[in-house]
């Protein structure tokens, strides 16, 4: 069997864990912590004592993984080793170790709160800093600490300083491997804004299969990216005609199958265009020459859509020096960057935690069900931020997931069972509720995956024609029927949300549907329980022009098709270069809609003024929701209000 780093350090790290509840080990990317620790365990955690659980940061790293060491021992995964990822289990009753993304083990422990039949979690790149990791680790040791004193935790990082997290495990102790690195030789490329990263890429590939050899590691931003590139070589490389030259790309959405062909080695000079997922998750065989593109794909919080996104951002100095591992593995490497030495030295150091940057509406859904109203009962690393946790809850409650003491209602417990943010959620109770849960289960795969219109560079898609959710949702549906569409669309972002919206309707289970359920108001009464707060009125001044429930003026984008409705769900609202932002996604909305929907949100007030041009009294009774107006109406003033008017005219 094949020798890694790790192996030197595995009896100590036996016996550490055999005398302490939790231990930090410190192990740089390759150097098999992942799938030799695991099985390394099995015989110092017996199957009377419960199951070993490992949790991964992606999917693909969770599968690749349970598949290897599944291999290593000679069995078929689902027996000793399996996994459990979104969508998608391969377990049985024998199975002792069971690798899993972070969210699938924060849904496990709302369901079990004990962890019943757990013996130890492993957190797997633990430096990487997920948010639902972050949200486990507090899990467990509430666990730890209220039901189980007997479970053991093992935190394991490539890059993270060992001290904070070992502090924060009650002064668990730190064990250090060190890989077999060789020397790598880093050429930067210099800074070139004006050209495309894929240019880049594609001409920095080029020049690295002239001057080296060996396989290649391109890391790039995302899916698109990567099959531009892959495009672009395919069409001016003449060995990949001739079967000399493999390209594989490497991202979460591709199949197994493909994956792992990208990341075995394979009989011909490959070269790699891969995510970040390639940075430490995942070890491919064979590199020796590795190209980063300086940007990365980070879960953030975004303000035009009101919920988590993933968004390009340059990469970390740890980042960008993981990825320089990955060509010295084997031997002397290269690592070509795509950026100026100057560019890599102003890098932040490391990149924030998500706890820190995102969303997190769905951690206080998850807390408020484990019955957490304050975030200061756990223990955290890093403490989710104040404002920020109370605008969830502020959103928890407008979703109706919250009661107004912030405690979880009924509607709440079923949206943390369902593995999308809380907006998307409650559109998926409110789905099932009216009978049409394949049109929620569209909606919200359409919102939640890659958009199926292209990019055409700028910071939002520019789709032919129209520009609103019905738009997109009879794409879906032409695309279903044909299979084939032209024009701006993306075919793999469509496959990615009819995959999901297939999933989602699954998870409903058998639920009545009614006929022709994307007819009439039913979209904009989905949209609207899941974004309440984003109802735009059009100003009397200007069809394209409206004003936001919270006061803020926006302006429709040159793209939107919205009929000159009245009234619009505004889905995606950037900040805009003055005071107005712009709406790049929306769907029309009724009035009568909205009184049918959000009637509870809607105040009645009276206004009781004196008319200088008529010179009288003018009582109105007006209909607001927040900022906007629906509805003004002049009524009678009572005495009372004549008189208290007319005192407050004599006194000004």
């Amino acid at each position: 069997m094949k020798s890694y780093p790790i192996d030197d350090i595995l009896p100590e790290l036996r016996e550490a864990i055999r005398k302490h509840p939790a231990v930090v080990l410190q192990s740089p990317p390759g150097s098999g912590k992942t799938t030799r620790i695991p099985l390394a365990l099995l015989d110092i955690i017996p199957p009377q004592k419960g199951r070993i659980l490992m949790l991964e940061p992606r999917r693909i790293a969770a599968v690749s993984a349970a598949r290897w060491m599944a291999r290593t021992l000679g069995e078929e995964i689902g027996q000793t080793l399996g996994y459990s990822i979104r969508f998608d289990s391969r377990i049985s009753q024998s199975t002792r170790i069971e690798v899993m993304t972070e969210g699938i083990l924060t849904r496990r422990i709302l369901a079990n709160p004990d962890l019943a039949g757990v013996a130890m979690v492993i957190f797997d790149e633990f430096h990487e800093r997920s948010l639902q990791t972050d949200l486990a680790l507090a899990l467990c040791l509430d666990i730890r600490r209220a039901l189980r004193e007997d479970l053991k935790i093992l935190v394991m990082s490539a890059t993270l300083d060992g001290g904070p997290i070992a502090a924060l495990l009650d002064g668990a102790p730190i064990i250090s491997s060190h890989g077999r690195a060789y020397p790598v030789e880093e050429r930067y490329c210099g800074d070139n804004p004006d050209q495309s990263v894929s240019a880049r890429m594609t001409a920095v590939v080029q020049r690295a299969l002239r001057e080296t050899s060996g396989d290649i590691l391109a890391f790039l931003p995302g899916a698109g990216e990567i099959r531009s590139v892959r495009d672009a070589l395919a069409a001016t490389l003449p060995d990949s005609a001739t079967g000399d030259i493999s390209l594989h790309p490497l991202y979460g959405d591709l199949p197994f199958a493909e994956q792992e062909r990208a990341i075995l080695p394979a009989p011909t000079r490959k070269i790699v265009l891969a995510t970040n997922i390639a940075e430490t998750s995942l070890t491919i065989e064979g590199v020796s020459v590795v190209i980063d593109c300086g940007l990365t794909r980070r879960l953030q919080y975004d303000p035009a859509t009101g919920m988590n996104r993933l968004v390009t951002v340059t990469v970390a100095q740890a980042q960008a020096r993981q990825r320089l591992g990955r060509a010295g593995r084997l031997g002397p490497g290269f690592c070509y960057r795509l950026y100026s030495q100057h560019t890599f030295q102003s890098l932040i150091p490391f990149a924030p935690p998500e706890i820190a940057v995102s969303d997190l509406s769905s951690l206080a859904l998850d807390l408020a069900a484990w019955g957490v109203k304050d975030t200061a009962a756990l223990s955290w690393l890093d403490t989710p931020p104040p404002a920020s946790f109370r605008a969830a809850q502020e959103l928890l409650r407008g979703l109706g997931a919250l009661d107004p003491n912030g405690s979880i209602t009924p509607a709440g417990q079923a949206m943390s069972r369902l593995p999308l943010h809380p907006r998307l959620g409650r559109l998926m109770l409110k789905a099932a509720e009216l009978r049409f849960p394949s049109l929620g289960a569209d909606l919200a795969a359409l919102l939640s995956e890659r958009d199926i219109i292209r990019n055409s560079g700028s910071s939002f898609p520019q789709p032919p024609g129209g520009f609103d959710m019905s738009e997109r949702l009879a794409i879906l549906q032409q695309w279903r029927q044909k299979k084939n569409m032209t024009g701006g669309v993306d075919v793999s972002a469509l496959r990615a949300v009819d995959r999901t919206a297939q999933q989602l309707r699954r998870q409903l289970g058998k639920t009545d549907e009614i006929a022709g359920s994307a007819t009439g108001d039913r979209i904009p009464r989905l949209l609207l329980c899941a974004f309440p707060d984003r109802i735009a009125r059009r100003r009397e001044d200007d069809g394209g022009r409206y004003v936001l429930r919270q006061g803020r003026g926006v302006r429709l984008s040159g793209k939107i098709n919205a009929g000159g409705s009245p009234y619009v769900i505004a889905l995606v609202v950037d900040k805009g270069e003055k005071a107005e932002g712009t709406v790049h996604l929306a769907e029309p909305l009724t009035e009568e809609t909205i009184r049918q929907e959000l009637a509870g949100l809607i105040e009645t007030l009276r206004r009781v003024v004196w008319d200088k041009q008529e010179g009288r009294i003018i009582a109105t009774r007006e209909e607001q929701m927040g900022a906007i107006t629906l509805s003004v109406r002049q009524v009678s003033p009572s005495e009372e209000e004549v008189a208290n008017l007319l005192c407050d005219i004599i006194r000004s």
